[in-house]
């Protein structure tokens, strides 16, 4: 969802903190920021996301630009605290916890409800995680982030040419993999 014409009064408004400019700018771009971080770290998507809005929150005051510029500067930093949580995780070593400790721990509510609502969305990204990791994060930046080859560079620090190319390669194999399971079925 774009703000179109009010992009600027909201970002002045956010800048200020007021409460409904900050939710719609949340509410404009966090699906979007969501659905690249799941196809890039499943498990650590919505913390990323939310660490993703706390370093718009810290850096809005020093944003300037248009709203095209916003998304690209947002989906920049969700980008880098992915990085962030994965030198992280190279870093230290974990345990796994056996199950019989967690029993106890598990959160209740909705889980089917939700499961469902997510269905069709979960099978696009799964699909897309099979791709190889840049294919990927071009595929999503383009399709979920709206971007187009250029802005998608700048984010991955590549050229609008390769990033077509990576582009196009992505959208091959996911056309093939359809074209099996088709046949499979």
């Amino acid at each position: 969802m774009k703000l179109g014409e009010q992009f600027d009064s909201v970002l002045e408004a956010a800048r200020t903190g007021a409460a409904w400019a900050l939710g719609a700018l949340y509410q404009s771009l966090n699906p979007a920021i969501l659905s690249y971080l799941r196809t890039r770290e499943p498990s650590e998507a919505d913390d990323l996301a939310s660490e993703t809005w706390i370093g718009v929150a810290e850096g809005l005051a020093g944003f300037c630009g248009a709203e095209d510029d916003f998304r690209r500067w947002v989906f920049t930093i969700g980008r880098r605290r992915l990085s962030d949580h994965r030198r992280r995780v190279r870093r230290r070593a974990t345990t796994p916890m056996p199950v019989e400790n967690l029993e106890g721990r598990l959160v209740t509510g909705d889980a089917e409800g939700e499961v469902m609502a997510e269905l069709s969305t979960q099978a696009a990204l799964a699909l897309i995680r099979t791709l190889p990791p840049d294919q990927a994060e071009v595929v999503v930046l383009r399709v979920l982030g709206g971007f187009d080859a250029a802005e998608v560079g700048a984010i991955m620090g590549k050229r609008a040419g390769t990033v077509r190319v990576l582009q196009h390669r992505g959208l091959v194999r996911l056309a093939a993999s359809l074209s099996r399971e088709a046949v499979t079925r």
